[in-house]
């Protein structure tokens, strides 16, 4: 079944490039323009992965994660934190917040391509709580 990640960015221009890029690689992708817009998104359409922008006009990223991770429903949806925010107490607050990628902008669309898969397949490997696993 085809992946389905939203995309949520305030400049357009930033969304289309993702869009393009995970279309490209097979992914459906929805997208919104602000935190108000991914909410009710989120609350339609259950994405798989959401890439989200920290810097947005009426609900900002860190509010939207906030309340993502708040809530039952939507609190294991993996997050990639897409912003211009780099200082390290950023990063960190991100990391806390429940984040699962930080990526900071101007951003390579492969890098954000090799996260969204990686988020994925940590996500289908199977548990192993059966101590087979050896750790060197």
């Amino acid at each position: 079944m085809q992946k389905r990640i939203l995309a949520v960015d305030d400049e357009r221009h930033i969304v289309r490039l993702i869009q393009v890029n995970l279309e490209r690689a097979g992914y459906q992708v929805m997208t919104a323009n602000d935190g108000v817009q991914a909410l009710d998104i989120v609350a339609k359409e259950r994405p798989d992965l959401i890439v989200l922008d920290w810097m947005m006009p009426q609900l900002n990223g860190m509010e939207t994660l906030k309340r993502l991770k708040a809530n039952e429903a939507t609190q294991d949806i993996p997050v990639i934190m897409l912003t211009a925010k780099s200082q390290d107490a950023d990063v960190l607050r991100g990391w806390q917040s429940g984040v699962d990628c930080f990526l900071t902008k101007p951003f390579n669309p492969m890098e954000l391509l090799t996260f969204v898969k990686r988020i994925f397949e940590d996500r289908e490997r199977p548990d192993d709580d059966d101590g087979d696993r050896i750790t060197i």
